[in-house]
């Protein structure tokens, strides 16, 4: 049986993972990257693999001691609190043993986990410097006919039996698939660093205790991660828009898009110090948070980005296609509130491996097809997991004190057995009933 010919568009964490697999499957993809060649550089913060899903597909890659030389164990430690560094929420302890590894969520920064999947594939097989202009399906009335690539350059490349979008949020795969256009979900954030934090910011270093801070406060984030180059990683989140999911349509009577904040906010939002200076002096940033926690502003070092945070449609789907899918952001781009993107990608690349190596090249659309319908129940549930706690947090009056209870409920539902959600609700929302009276911890005594 020949095996099919395979495009993969995107050598992110979802298209490397694919790849990897297929190869050991016995089928040799290429992947067409956009980027001139490897850069390992910090994207974002730390990441924690889930066990049924990151790290599962991270085993069946054959990648587990190589991800062990990365991965963070001691990186378990979580801290959900408000402004003020009250508790609402903390877990995680550094493992003693070898058993205690199990269950557990290891941490990983972006860069290493793309680091290790890239450079576990085939010299040659990532295509550096291509960037995707357009993708042509094969086309349901014309069995003879492949899917094809249009490059930026001119060039082409053809004769696949399937290409695959792992091409992130402004996915070209996608765009052959469907005129969905990813919306604004009406946050925005600041990222930054803090080179050597043990030595610049002690203090914020030991409250972050090797883990991460997350701040809720009145529409809101904060988050402070440890790196593993000992660096921490922040992110000031905050609405820009008083509806979420907005459509990115330019309004006609001032020229903006609805997510051009970083020309209308009032300061350069490049720039470092007049980041800073909006942070500490702003009511919609942090200037009313505990000192202890601006520390990680006054802190940092080097250059600042800013982001718009986008999410496709809870529950899209496109209609198949022979010739082409999708997985990942590409598919099913969520805000990353729920910290459930990376491993959702990972486990979309894990099940099309399969149904790929299984199936007769004759019978590989049907296979496709199937493994959509798959993914779009899989990527539903999460994404409204992942809506409903951007709503929560963000958007319902009197948060985050309002919605600690029914956040915490929203987490445990997904994670638990249908036949058990009644009982594991009604628990935690007894929990922080007696919480409020009287186990009510402030971290600033």
């Amino acid at each position: 049986m020949a095996s099919p010919k395979i495009a993969i568009v995107g050598a992110g964490p979802a298209g490397c993972t694919l790849a990897r697999l297929l190869h050991r499957g016995g089928i040799d993809a290429v992947v067409y990257e956009g980027e001139a060649g490897p850069n390992y550089r910090s994207q974002g913060g730390t990441l924690d693999l889930h066990t049924a899903t990151g790290l599962a597909a991270v085993k069946e890659a054959g990648l587990w001691d190589e991800f062990l030389k990365h991965a963070r164990y001691d990186g378990e430690y979580m801290l959900v609190c408000d402004k003020h560094l009250n508790s609402f929420f903390s877990k995680g302890h550094a493992p003693t043993s070898e058993t205690d590894l199990a269950g557990q969520r290891p941490e990983i920064d972006r860069s290493a986990l793309r680091q290790m999947l890239s450079e576990s594939l085939p010299s040659g097989m990532i295509q550096w410097g291509h960037h995707v202009k357009s993708v042509t399906t094969a086309g349901a009335d014309d069995a003879g006919k492949k899917a094809s690539i249009t490059f930026a350059d001119g060039t082409t490349a053809g004769g696949f039996d399937l290409v695959v979008g792992a091409d992130g949020a402004w996915s070209k795969v996608r765009a052959a698939l469907s005129d969905q256009q990813p919306l604004f979900s009406g946050m925005a954030i600041h990222e930054m660093h803090i080179p050597d934090a043990a030595t610049n910011a002690p203090e914020l270093t030991a409250l972050v205790n090797r883990g991460s801070i997350f701040v809720q406060a009145d529409g809101r984030k904060a988050a402070i991660q440890q790196m593993g180059d000992g660096s921490l990683h922040v992110s000031i989140a905050t609405r820009r828009s008083d509806t979420p999911n907005v459509p990115l349509v330019r309004d006609s009577a001032s020229g903006t898009r609805s997510d051009s904040w970083p020309a209308t906010c009032g300061y350069d939002a490049y720039d470092l110090d007049a980041v800073k200076n909006a942070c500490l002096t702003r009511p919609e940033l942090i200037s009313d948070f505990d000192p202890r926690l601006q520390d990680c502003v006054t802190k940092a070092r080097g250059t600042t980005t800013p982001r718009s945070l986008y999410a496709l449609p809870v529950g899209f789907q496109w209609p198949h296609q022979r010739g082409l899918t999708a997985i990942g952001d590409a598919a099913h781009l969520m805000t990353p509130f729920a910290g459930e993107g990376v491993n959702a990608a990972l486990e979309d690349a894990q099940k099309l491996a399969a149904v790929i190596v299984a199936a007769d090249t004759a019978f590989l659309d049907d296979a496709i097809a199937a493994a959509e319908q798959a993914m779009f129940q899989r990527a539903a549930k999460v994404g409204k997991l992942t809506d409903d706690l951007l709503q929560a947090w963000f958007y319902t009056p009197g948060a985050p004190e309002s919605v600690v209870a029914s956040v915490l409920a929203t987490h445990v539902r997904y994670h638990t057995p249908v036949v058990m959600q009644p009982l594991a609700t009604a628990a935690v929302h007894a929990y922080y009933f007696l919480y409020k009276k009287c186990l009510k911890k402030d971290l600033r005594l």
